[in-house]
């Protein structure tokens, strides 16, 4: 509270319940002699007064240690802090702008995990996803999950939602890999819907690593980022979309075209269902076979020689 309030809360006590000033300054923990000060005005101070309303006006954004030092170039012979009172008496206070807490604690993610450092060496070996914002015809909020497979640069999914969640990405990926099989890593940012628990937990038991990269760090996450320039200029400011299912629907059809009809570069401008159908036929780089996988395979193929002699 600041004085002028303590003295009116003495005040209305002395006038309510009929209580002497020296009961309502033990009541409020204040000194007599804060109740009973009474302001005084200054000469000249209306004229200061008016000076810094307009030179408030002239800048809404100054503070009030800007406004005395135009003052003082003005001729006023005035304390800094009876300026900073008279700003705050004439309710000229700028709200201070809160900045958000930062996160504490180190964020999961290394440039090792980058595209560079880990990329993809057959079809389903990494997978790329991350988020891109956009509007409806509305001014409502449209945000996109895309999912891309590095190897054959195929878009496995694209999903929409006005706001997508962790258990939303779960969702989506348990969809895809049910028709696709899991693939060994999958690739990230730092967004709190890939690095939250509902992801973590999950993963693993699925078989698929989780490889965030380092934070603030986009361009290690380069297929996805590449793949995002694409859909922006070749979809989303090229569509309008009037709602969510309206989003989803087109999203389809781009999809289909984007991997069964459209060149791309990368792949000798082959579209990435020719270059995926191909890895099917070997005709690409293979995963590697465990000893397990291998050593029944030469056993299999090992021809049974002689049989038993006789006698």
């Amino acid at each position: 509270m600041t004085a002028s309030q303590q003295r009116a809360a003495a005040d209305y006590l002395t006038e309510t319940y009929a209580v002497s000033q020296r009961r309502a300054s033990r009541v409020l923990g204040r000194a007599r002699s804060t109740l009973r000060y009474r302001h005084r005005p200054r000469s000249g101070e209306e004229a200061l007064l008016g000076a810094i309303r307009r030179l408030a006006r002239r800048h809404p954004r100054y503070g009030y240690k800007r406004i005395h030092a135009r003052l003082v170039r003005q001729g006023w012979q005035v304390n800094l802090k009876r300026v900073r009172r008279l700003w705050i008496a004439l309710g000229l206070r700028r709200p201070t702008r809160r900045k958000k807490p930062k996160k504490t604690g180190l964020k999961p993610g290394s440039s090792a995990n980058s595209c560079v450092q880990q990329p993809a060496r057959f079809k389903n070996d990494v997978w790329t996803y991350d988020f891109i914002a956009d509007r409806t015809a509305s001014g409502g909020s449209l945000k996109w999950l895309s999912l891309v497979d590095e190897y054959t640069r195929e878009c496995l999914a694209l999903h929409a939602g006005s706001s997508l969640t962790g258990c939303d990405v779960r969702r989506v990926l348990a969809r895809v890999i049910g028709k696709r099989g899991a693939p060994t890593r999958i690739r990230s940012d730092n967004g709190s819907e890939f690095i939250c628990e509902v992801l973590g937990s999950w993963l693993p038991s699925v078989g698929t690593m989780s490889i965030p990269v380092a934070p603030a760090s986009p361009w290690e996450n380069g297929f996805i980022e590449s793949f995002h320039s694409r859909l922006r200029d070749e979809f989303l400011e090229y569509e309008e979309f009037e709602s969510v299912p309206d989003g989803r629907a087109k999203a389809k059809w781009f999809r289909r075209e984007y991997n069964t009809i459209r060149p791309h570069s990368s792949l000798g401008y082959q579209t990435p269902k020719e270059f995926s159908d191909e890895c099917d036929r070997g005709l690409h780089a293979q995963p590697v076979k465990s000893e397990e996988e291998q050593t029944s395979t030469c056993v299999s193929r090992t021809p049974i020689s002689g049989g038993p002699k006789k006698g």
